[in-house]
């Protein structure tokens, strides 16, 4: 199963959209399904519900950053490199997509106002694009994992 199907897979599971990116890479990231669901978890809902930056996105800059981001704080070329994958990540998902906003992929003029997350039924899954943007998000993640090595950004 690729990245992006798995990544689909956990959504269809019950995980938010930036756990299900995040549980994808669970092992290159080194951490238990426990650990990464944890770990991502606050994300989910374009954080914390508020319907901003998309959670799949979110995932996608969470193991970026990881596997392929900067350590050392006096390194400005590293912090310049792993900001523009992380944009260039981010514009490839928008241009797929047509945003990387949660509310706006969701159709919604606005956050719901509320912390409370809908119950996963089938209607709920039928009408939300989220399976679609997790596995996108994941295959990006992917892509650009296989296109740059450690410290490149």
């Amino acid at each position: 199963m690729d990245k992006g199907e798995l990544a689909r897979a956990y959504f269809m599971k019950g995980y938010n959209c930036a756990q299900s990116v995040t549980l994808a890479f669970a092992e290159e990231l080194g951490l238990t399904e426990a650990q990464a669901a944890r770990l991502a978890s606050g994300f989910g809902g374009g954080v914390g519900r508020l319907r901003e930056v998309c959670g799949a996105v979110s995932g996608m800059t969470l193991i970026l950053g990881s596997l392929r981001g900067y350590s050392d704080i006096e390194d400005a070329d590293a912090k310049t490199a792993c900001y523009d994958m992380i944009q260039r990540a981010a514009h490839r998902f928008r241009a797929e997509n047509g945003s990387y906003i949660c509310r706006e992929l969701l159709g919604l003029e606005a956050a719901e106002g509320t912390p409370v997350a809908e119950a996963r039924t089938a209607q709920y899954y039928a009408s939300r694009p989220c399976a679609d943007l997790v596995a996108c998000a994941a295959r990006i993640t992917a892509d650009v994992l296989a296109n740059t090595r450690e410290g490149d950004g």
